[in-house]
Order: structure tokens, then C-alpha cells, then sequence
């Protein structure tokens, strides 16, 4: 359990949970799609989703590993299970997912439609992390596939970084089109996980006294259901968000060139117009 946690603008703090965020919140005439929601957070947001009335449908890569287990029973009518491919890989839609370029770009006409049909907005959630900030160089078309200089730690800042400039670059093709869809990205915090389950027992004792220091998995969903469900972010689009609120991402994250220049590689891999 995070015990820190001021409350910010929104009324929501790192404390916040998933459930709180979305109190009150009638979500029944939503559709949402959830990537990587058989575990963790991912699973957490598609669960609050359901049970604020969204209907979920959840894209794995695996669907033997997406049966519904039993914290979906109270909604599991609200919850499809659907193959999806992983950044390459409706809306009244939200789009909720960890950058599949592909996918939304698969999905775009389908939420402008329905958007415009239902006079609702959509919006298009790309989950990244405060490690974008280790991707402090070079560009994608450079850096993606070069084997040399291969770092596990840089790469991984890489994916972060390109989630927020894929929302932002989304975020003003769109609003240039004049679509009601919104796109952006968030942080979810520092998650328990299961990452220390295979080390020697002086690790697995740290990892017990950290799980004091980090959020759980109600609390990292947050802010994504935040995204999803609050009036609060109506309108709000190519921003970036931590604990439920307004945050400032790296300077590299803010770059439109930068951006445009992943969209472009983007389309190039996957022979997209």
C-alpha cells in the first residue's frame, strides 16, 4: 500500500484507487478495449471498467491466458475476450493499451464514426512509464534496431518514450481534423510485482519491505480509469498524467519532431498509410 500521496488538482493522489477515481461514474453506454488485461493492472482497469458499466473487451495476445477469474464475476457479462497483436504489434470508444500503433490505427475510423454518430467522445489511453527518461538520445529509425549498441534498460526507455509521443502526435492529428477523440499517456507508478519471485531470500525480504513503499494494483490502475471515466480530463488531449493528474514528461516526450518522426517509422514497419 502507497502511504504517501497529496492530493493534487484532480482530487486524486499515488493513493488514489482505480475504484475511487471512477466513483460514481456511469460508464453503460461506453465500449472500451483493454490490452494486457489478464493480469495486473491491465486486468484491474479492465475490471473497474466493467463495473462501472463499460463494456470491455479484452485484447490479449493469449486467450487461454484471459479466462475471466473469479474478481470478474459481478461484471463478467460486461466483458469480452479477443486475440490482439502487440507500439507495432470504440467510443463512445476508449481505447486503453500499451501503444499498438497498429491497432489503433486499425480502429480509428470505427471511433471517428461512432464519435461523431453518438455525439460522444472517444478516448485513446497509451499506459507508459517515468522510464521514458532513460531514452535521452538518438532517434527510432536509428535506434531501433541497432544490435550493437543494445541495452535492455535504454530499450525499454525507448518503448516508454515512443507511447507518449505516439498520444501526442495522435492527439494533434486529430484535433487538426477536428475528431472529438483524445489521445494521451500516463505513469502508472512503481507496481508490485511478482519480478523478485525466482531470487534468494534476502531479495524476496526487500521486496516485502518495498511493497510498503509502492502502490498496489488498485492504486496503479488509477490513473488509467481516471483517463477513461472522469469528466474531469473532457477535452483534455496529448497530455501526460501521473497519480491522476497533470505531470510534465521529458523534454524529449514534448517533441513534435520527434513524435513525427516515430510516426513515420511507425507506418514504414507496418506498411500503413
Amino acid at each position: 500500500m502507497w502511504i504517501f500521496g497529496r492530493k493534487g488538482d484532480s482530487g486524486f493522489s499515488a493513493s488514489s484507487t482505480a475504484e475511487q477515481v471512477t466513483d460514481g461514474i456511469n460508464g453503460s453506454a461506453l465500449t472500451a478495449i483493454v490490452t494486457g488485461a489478464t493480469s495486473g493492472i491491465g486486468a484491474e482497469t479492465a475490471r473497474v471498467l466493467a463495473l462501472r458499466g463499460v463494456h470491455v473487451v479484452m485484447a490479449v495476445r493469449n486467450t487461454k491466458n484471459g479466462v475471466l477469474s473469479p474478481p470478474f464475476t459481478l461484471s463478467k457479462e460486461k466483458i469480452e475476450l479477443h486475440f490482439a497483436t502487440n507500439h507495432l504489434g470504440a467510443f463512445d470508444y476508449v481505447i486503453v493499451h500499451e501503444s499498438h500503433f497498429l491497432l489503433t490505427n486499425m480502429l480509428l475510423d470505427t471511433m471517428k464514426t461512432t464519435s461523431y454518430e453518438q455525439k460522444r467522445e472517444g478516448r485513446i489511453i497509451n499506459v507508459s512509464s517515468v522510464g521514458h527518461r532513460f531514452a535521452n538520445k538518438g532517434t527510432f529509425s536509428d535506434q531501433i534496431n541497432d544490435e550493437s549498441s543494445y541495452s535492455h534498460v535504454y530499450a525499454y526507455g525507448l518503448s516508454k518514450l515512443a507511447n507518449i509521443l505516439h498520444a501526442n502526435e495522435l492527439a494533434r492529428r486529430l484535433k487538426k481534423e477536428g475528431v472529438d477523440i483524445t489521445a494521451n499517456s500516463l505513469h502508472p507508478g512503481f507496481i508490485v510485482t511478482n519480478i523478485f519471485r525466482n531470487f534468494n531470500i534476502f531479495t524476496v525480504l526487500c521486496n516485502m519491505i518495498l511493497r510498503h513503499f509502492v502502490k498496489d494494483i488498485s492504486q496503479g490502475a488509477a490513473t488509467t480509469c481516471y483517463l477513461a471515466l472522469n469528466p474531469k480530463v473532457n477535452g483534455v488531449t496529448g497530455k501526460y498524467f501521473s497519480d491522476s493528474n497533470l505531470t510534465e514528461p521529458s523534454e524529449r516526450a514534448k517533441d513534435p519532431a520527434l513524435a513525427k518522426d516515430l510516426w513515420d517509422f511507425s507506418l514504414r514497419l507496418t506498411n500503413s498509410k
